[in-house]
């Protein structure tokens, strides 16, 4: 089952249920959060509270894609109750990336930070079922502020010194009324970072990651397959410069997800119940490490067969919203 959230004409929200071409509406939901708060608490699963409403109107779905009427398939009323964060150095990466690792790990000494984390990684990421491996490279990229519909520009702010797409997994949460988090499933999604930032120097990545991302259309409800392999592309007036493929799913990570899941909720302050959390699992693709600057207008296009219809943005521009020296003293 892939559900999809999105707007009526008049601006009332539904909950749709991907059936080919069209959307069927689940009735009386309006958004994926309350199904999911919903099931918890009937003892349930997703999939099992959607079918016991059943299904209701019917509508095109590519339709309302062109329209920008389709909403991430998870949010928050409120988005200061959203958490947006992910992982990094956790997808095996190309032969070559590997090779590298190997030939220096030997000599722990010679390592860099980026591959001891990357090493510590494919040695202990995958632990026995119900022991706590390795912690991932983890960042914050904000609250439900900076997610982006799809279809959307990315407003890049004018401090910005690259604009580049992360293809990623994402999974998806709700955190229940025990103060336990309940993974509704997966979607693609385009975690998007300052690239030029980040390589100046690995202490700025914290800065790197505080962009606006995007994620859907869809949310996958069950489980990851253990391989998948999407493609990422980056259009220009049009035209594709730039195309790779992009893996994910267990089968080419050096973390298993339950060791990226519990190494992020094992944080009392991540357990407020209601709330919803947007956690990216990580990418070897990269357009930058290519050579690749976007530019404003460039879209870039993000696919997996697996999870329905391509995640597409555009980069966008952002006026400034904060000027030096005008903290306000009270």
């Amino acid at each position: 089952m892939r559900l999809v959230q999105f707007e009526l004409n008049n601006g009332e929200r539904r909950v749709g249920v991907v059936d080919g071409t069209r959307l069927r509406e689940v009735q009386g939901a309006h958004s994926v959060r309350e199904l999911a708060l919903a099931a918890i608490q009937a003892g349930t699963s997703l999939q099992r509270q959607v079918d016991s409403l059943g299904l209701g109107d019917s509508h095109d779905y590519a339709a309302l894609l062109a329209e920008q009427k389709i909403l991430p398939p998870l949010d928050h009323p409120d988005p200061a109750h959203m958490l947006i964060s992910g992982t990094g150095l956790t997808h095996l990466g190309s032969a070559a990336a590997r090779d590298k690792m190997h030939q220096q790990a030997g000599d722990e000494a010679t390592l860099t930070d980026t591959m001891r984390i990357f090493k510590w990684g494919v040695e202990g990421g995958k632990p026995a079922a119900g022991q706590a491996g390795v912690q991932p490279e983890w960042f914050y990229k904000g609250d439900g502020s900076i997610v982006v519909r799809p279809g959307q520009a990315f407003p890049v702010p004018p401090f910005a010194e690259d604009a580049g797409e992360e293809p990623e997994i994402g999974g998806l949460y709700v955190i229940g009324p025990d103060r336990k988090p309940y993974r509704l499933g997966f979607a693609v999604g385009n975690e998007f970072s300052d690239h030029v930032m980040e390589r100046k120097n690995y202490l700025y990545l914290a800065h790197s990651k505080l962009r606006s991302c995007s994620y859907g259309p869809e949310l996958r409800v069950g489980e990851l397959p253990q391989h998948l392999a999407g493609t990422s592309r980056l259009l220009r007036d049009g035209q594709v410069i730039w195309e790779n493929e992009f893996l994910s799913g267990e089968a080419n990570m050096c973390h298993s997800l339950e060791n990226l899941e519990y190494h992020h909720f094992k944080y009392s302050q991540f357990l407020t119940p209601g709330d919803v959390h947007i956690h990216f699992f990580g990418t070897a693709t990269l357009s930058f490490a290519d050579g690749i600057r976007t530019q404003p207008g460039d879209v870039f296009e993000i696919s997996q067969a697996e999870f329905g219809a391509p995640l597409i943005n555009s980069v966008g521009q952002a006026d400034a919203v904060f000027e030096p020296g005008h903290v306000i003293t009270l």
